[in-house]
């Protein structure tokens, strides 16, 4: 009995010690590589955005997050406001270099709001450089608000002279503060280019993903260019967000259709759609302002993490 009660104490004390040798040592990193795509993350950025000014970031806290994992990620800067086409080129460019830095052959690429439209036109022009286009809020069929913004200042008219000089005055106080100042800035050829009529018109020239039916999902491979989206549809979602109050306001324009303030649900649709119904507006979606976002719903940090995860899986 003394026996069995020794060997007893000396396995429990073996489990101890074992126990706490395990507890010294550096604990392994369960989410090393979880985001280590094939290719390159190339983040796009939406309308009056930018790569970052001082210590905030348009994707805040996303492509830090992703690097954490194994992903090799790029931040582009193209013209804060300006037509998807001249944004596409400008995009494409980087592209280009990020290419030849990395020696990589293709770039996942990551468009928010114009951002979509924008990185759909290089996956458009040079699928060969391009290993998958996610939009997320994408205008990718155009914006209600865009059409009301265009139909109270039309072509021509005082307010669209005052409208036009604001903006554009908006935008390049941007790129300057964001170090993009030799960017040429044209307010109301972004404003056209994402208007109903406008996205039409550039889906008839470069419509890979985007859906046949009013809210149906789009081909989720052209070209060889994997095509995915999501995004949300709560334009009001923190009280302390200062820019909350003016989502919801525009989300008025959209009626009793799905949206996140500024695009609607099915018009964000491309692709294999992941989502289009999160708790998130559009700011919340690249996790602004400065992280003030719902609570209650996922970060959208970790769904960036989870869908670079969902690219490396599909080994692009």
């Amino acid at each position: 009995m003394n026996k069995t009660k020794k060997a007893k104490t000396t396995i429990i004390r073996s489990l101890a010690a074992l126990l706490i040798t395990m507890m010294a040592l550096p604990l392994p990193s369960f989410a090393a590589g979880y985001t280590q795509t094939k290719y390159p993350i190339v983040f796009a950025h939406g309308l009056f955005g930018f790569d970052n000014i001082g210590p905030v970031e348009y994707w805040y806290g996303i492509p830090s997050a992703l690097r954490a994992d194994g992903a090799k990620v790029y931040v582009t800067q193209v013209s804060a406001a300006n037509s998807t086409e001249v944004r596409g080129e400008q995009l494409l460019t980087q592209v280009k270099q990020i290419l030849a830095v990395t020696g990589a052959a293709k770039v996942n690429l990551i468009g928010h709001s114009h951002g979509g439209p924008t990185a759909r036109y290089v996956a458009s022009v040079r699928p060969d450089l391009v290993a998958s286009m996610t939009s997320v809020g994408g205008v990718n069929r155009g914006s209600k608000v865009a059409d009301i913004i265009l139909g109270v200042a039309p072509d021509g008219s005082l307010s669209n002279t005052v409208i036009v000089s604001i903006t554009n005055g908006l935008a390049t106080i941007i790129n300057f503060l964001s170090g993009g100042s030799g960017l040429t800035q044209n307010s109301l050829a972004a404003a056209k280019s994402l208007s109903t009529a406008g996205s039409l018109k550039f889906n008839a020239v470069h419509g890979q993903g985007v859906p046949t039916s009013a809210c149906g999902e789009g081909a989720y491979q052209v070209n060889g260019v994997s095509y995915f989206s999501w995004s949300g549809a709560k334009p009001y979602t923190n009280v302390f967000d200062i820019i909350d109050p003016a989502l919801a306001l525009t989300s008025l324009a959209f009626g009793s259709a799905k949206n996140d303030g500024l695009v609607a649900s099915c018009s964000s649709h491309l692709g294999k759609v992941i989502r289009d119904d999160y708790a998130m507006n559009h700011l919340d979606e690249v996790n602004q302002t400065i992280g003030l976002i719902n609570i209650f719903e996922t970060n959208p940090v970790t769904i960036y993490r989870q869908h670079a995860n969902r690219l490396k899986n599909l080994s692009l």
